[in-house]
């Protein structure tokens, strides 16, 4: 009876061992808190949800927080991920630099904080995003060349995000290149909302200068304001005045392929993007750092 009661008590201390032994082998689970403030926006919501699918085909807890342009919630967010002890931080586009305060709570926490077609900043350890400059560029040639190089252009920005006001910056640099073209007014897009406000500014726009011929085009840094744009034009019967948009969502190439005023866009590769960031945040949870902290993809040219 002792020895059976001996050897059921060495089968007892086995068993608690292997368990143990499995559950110290059972890595963690990771998480990592995605908050955007442009969730609202088609291809942010594309290249967040590519990120989430291919994050999860990992074993990682993605969660997704979207704060509707409000930059002073999307701190409190990253505050909050950090208080819950997040693995990683990713930043689904918006300008890190209005964030300081939630990096300064990541960075003191040690949780890494990445750029999703974001900027960079002290705190974000690398930003994976489009080549804006190359983007901005190549659709201001587009609208330049559409419209014979003369004629005044408006663009429509948005400098709250760091690529949009990038390719602004590119774009106004090559119709600066340019001595026929003259750029009117660079105007500010609201977001949530940039079709509707953009339909509504260009009704504006086309009130004030009724003539044809008074406007040749309008440069946009992203595909809703160019839509929006479009929608008005065709409403007033102006469709002599080109659009190019900045994205190559469906909407805009259903748009060109009609060709109307919407003359072009350029596609953003956001399948490579969330695949890149995918792979460098895994790099780091294997101790390894990125080489640099600025990662650009190249986009291609959508034109009738």
């Amino acid at each position: 009876m002792r020895n059976r009661s001996l050897m059921a008590g060495i089968l007892a201390i086995v068993a608690l061992v292997a368990i143990g032994a499995s559950c110290a082998g059972k890595a963690k689970q990771k998480t990592i808190a995605v908050v955007t403030p442009y969730m609202a926006n088609e291809t942010t919501k594309y290249v967040i949800d590519q990120f989430k699918a291919l994050g999860e085909a990992k074993g990682w807890k993605v969660n997704v927080t979207d704060t509707a342009g409000d930059f002073g919630l999307l701190v409190g967010r990253i505050q909050d991920a950090v208080t819950q002890k997040s693995d990683a931080i990713v930043l689904g586009m918006g300008d890190p630099a209005q964030m300081t305060a939630g990096l300064a709570a990541a960075a003191k926490a040690g949780i890494p904080v990445f750029g999703l077609d974001a900027g960079l900043a002290e705190g974000v350890v690398l930003n994976i995003t489009s080549d804006n400059s190359d983007l901005g560029a190549a659709s201001a040639k587009a609208l330049a060349d559409a419209i014979g190089n003369k004629g005044k252009v408006y663009m429509f920005t948005h400098d709250p995000h760091p690529g949009v006001r990038e390719r602004a910056a590119a774009a106004a640099a090559y119709f600066a290149t340019q001595p026929g073209i003259t750029v009117v007014a660079k105007k500010h897009i609201e977001v949530p909302g940039p079709l509707d406000f953009a339909r509504k500014l260009t009704q504006d726009i086309l009130t004030a200068q009724p003539k044809k011929g008074e406007i040749a085009g309008i440069w946009a840094g992203w595909d809703e304001p160019a839509m929006g744009a479009v929608q008005a034009i065709e409403a007033a019967k102006r469709t002599e005045i080109k659009v190019v948009g900045i994205d190559g969502t469906a909407f805009a190439r259903a748009e060109i392929a009609k060709k109307g005023p919407f003359l072009a866009s350029v596609a953003q590769d956001f399948d490579a993007m969330a695949a890149a960031m995918v792979d460098k945040v895994d790099a780091w949870f294997q101790g390894k750092k990125p080489e640099a902290n600025l990662v650009k993809i190249a986009g291609k040219l959508i034109q009738e």
